[in-house]
């Protein structure tokens, strides 16, 4: 493999991820909210659906990517009316919410199956195009690669530098707080639920519109998209930093699947198609397992030097969830 090959491999790794990136910084937002929606794996299918039909129909991706966020901040709004309002399982509602929209997707999505439709481009950035190296990786993408990236940023400023982030950080871990502070706990919650389904809402277009341009069903490849992107938020800590990372590291994960296969054709392809999957899952475990009381009494024997070297490992992996995630809040 040239090296004019692997920039462009890494290049498309960039492009990947930036529907994962999206769900994961949407998912990310809302859990710092104190709400869990479930329904991210539903959403992203059915609005790779609802983007590429409304992009065929109207000719427009522009619409496509809107109604991708129309339907995302819809379902999200669901899942805060059931769980803010009616007091329901927010686990319960957003699973049921994620087989619903995946069944409503393959079956709605039926006349649109096979077409052809708009796609976007790649738009090279003048001069930073022609930059070594960075000028491939970097500013020869899609306008919605370059948003995912800007997003990464734009969400950890919001969430870790400015006030109202502070108070969506404070609605989340401590919510009678943050009352008594002047917040509208509730109503905080509904908006950044449904910011972060909208956003949830952009990854599917992102993939029917430009990563995996067209939409072929049940044979998408997109069913179990959304559940990565929900174990990579609890990966990354909640943050936007180390969830963009994860996005990252799985999308790499899929490229050496691909690029692997030749060079191992004995291990059938199936096998490295689906090795990204059972790898992010590892390495969710590493992030909590830090905190179990046999990995304790495994590092006191060992040495010194190793022991510290393996904790500081750990600790850093380490990450907790909002503290009132999932609770519902009362505003007396």
């Amino acid at each position: 493999m040239t090296g004019i090959s692997i920039l462009i491999g890494l290049a498309g790794i960039i492009t990947a991820a930036a529907p994962i990136v999206f769900a994961t910084i949407g998912e990310t937002i809302t859990e710092r909210a104190g709400v869990i929606n479930l329904s991210v794996n539903g959403t992203i299918i059915l609005t790779a659906m609802v983007g590429f039909a409304t992009a065929v129909t109207t000719g427009s991706t522009l619409l496509g990517f809107l109604a991708g966020m129309l339907v995302g901040g819809l379902v999200s709004l669901i899942i805060a009316f059931s769980s803010i309002t009616l007091k329901q399982s927010q686990v319960a509602v957003g699973f049921v919410l994620a087989l619903l929209c995946r069944d409503l997707a393959y079956f709605l999505g039926n006349p649109f199956m096979g077409l052809s439709g708009p796609r976007l481009s790649n738009f090279h950035i003048p001069l930073l195009k022609d930059i070594p190296l960075l000028g491939v990786l970097f500013f020869r993408q899609d306008v919605m690669t370059y948003l995912s990236i800007l997003l990464i940023f734009a969400a950890w400023i919001w969430i870790f530098r400015t006030r109202p982030g502070l108070m969506l950080q404070g609605i989340g871990e401590r919510p009678a707080a943050a009352f008594v502070r002047g917040a509208n706990v509730n109503l905080m919650r509904y908006v950044y639920t449904v910011i972060g389904g909208a956003l949830v809402g952009l990854a599917g277009p992102v993939y029917s519109l430009s990563v995996k341009a067209g939409w072929k069903g049940t044979i998408s490849g997109l069913d179990g998209i959304g559940w990565i992107a929900l174990a990579i938020t609890i990966f990354g800590g909640w943050n936007p930093l180390r969830a963009a990372f994860g996005a990252y590291l799985f999308a790499l994960l899929q490229w050496a699947g691909l690029v692997l296969q030749p060079s191992l054709p004995n291990i059938p392809s199936q096998v490295l198609q689906v090795a990204p999957f059972p790898l992010m899952i590892l390495a969710l475990l590493l992030v909590n397992i830090g905190n179990t009381e046999w990995i304790e009494r495994t590092l006191a024997g060992l040495p010194e030097d190793v022991r510290r070297l393996i904790a500081k490992i750990l600790r850093s992996l380490r990450a907790s969830p909002p503290a009132s995630l999932g609770v519902p809040f009362e505003q007396d």
